[in-house]
């Protein structure tokens, strides 16, 4: 599941997760942790010679029951802490060094190991898991985007949310390693007419379409 800040992408997750009994992984609450631990300690995110020496120092652990998703760091809960205005304005930088990229990329690589879950990013299905059964690339209206994220931030407004989402757009679509882009065999949601439930609906449909006569999911070749 890829797609831009506020599509959706969370709780659709989560929600598809939930109701195939599937794992949930939020990629995006990685990369957002370690630019909490690196803040944490007075690292400039810009600096991304500092970051990237500092790439494999913390220790993550993410939980993947979609019920209650979880994230600690050196054994830390940031669950909350990560979705801060302070992390969301550093985590592109953080986001676009390749170093922490390809750390991650491994972790996000073992956890998903044999399959059996829902993950969300935005380079899922071009570069984390190209050969994923089903792949969704979310969208949704500028405001509608605004508001959802505002929601799920803390000390911030819709206005301020709204300038935001558009400068992550460009540095995460633009950034050289692994830029936010649909995968060519993704499915296109555009979340903005559709309740939560009915975005479900959608994407659980196109599961079950491609799930075998016995209800498992063949791998893409």
């Amino acid at each position: 599941m890829d797609g831009p800040s506020g599509s959706g992408k969370s709780s659709t997750s989560r929600g598809v997760a939930a109701r195939l009994g599937l794992r949930y992984l939020d990629t995006g609450a990685m990369f957002r942790a370690i630019t909490w631990w690196l803040l944490q300690r007075g690292v400039d995110v810009e600096d991304a010679a500092a970051v990237a020496a500092l790439a494999d120092a913390p220790v993550l652990v993410s939980g993947t029951d979609p019920a209650a998703p979880s994230i600690t760091v050196d054994g830390v809960d940031v669950a909350g802490p990560i979705r801060s205005a302070q992390v969301t304005g550093a985590v592109s930088a953080v986001s676009a060094v390749p170093e922490i990229r390809a750390r991650l990329l491994r972790e996000q690589r073992d956890i998903i190991g044999a399959g059996g879950i829902v993950v969300e990013g935005r380079d899922i299905g071009t570069v984390v898991a190209p050969d994923a059964a089903v792949k969704v690339y979310l969208t949704a209206d500028p405001g509608a985007r605004a508001a959802r994220r505002t929601a799920e931030l803390t000390g911030t407004t819709v206005e301020a949310t709204h300038a935001d989402l558009a400068r992550r757009d460009r540095l995460d679509s633009g950034r050289v390693t692994a830029p936010l882009a649909m995968a060519d065999d993704a499915h296109h949601i555009d979340t903005t007419p559709f309740t939560l439930e009915e975005v479900v609906d959608q994407v659980v449909r196109l599961v079950e379409e491609r799930a075998d006569g016995e209800g498992r999911l063949a791998e893409r070749r």
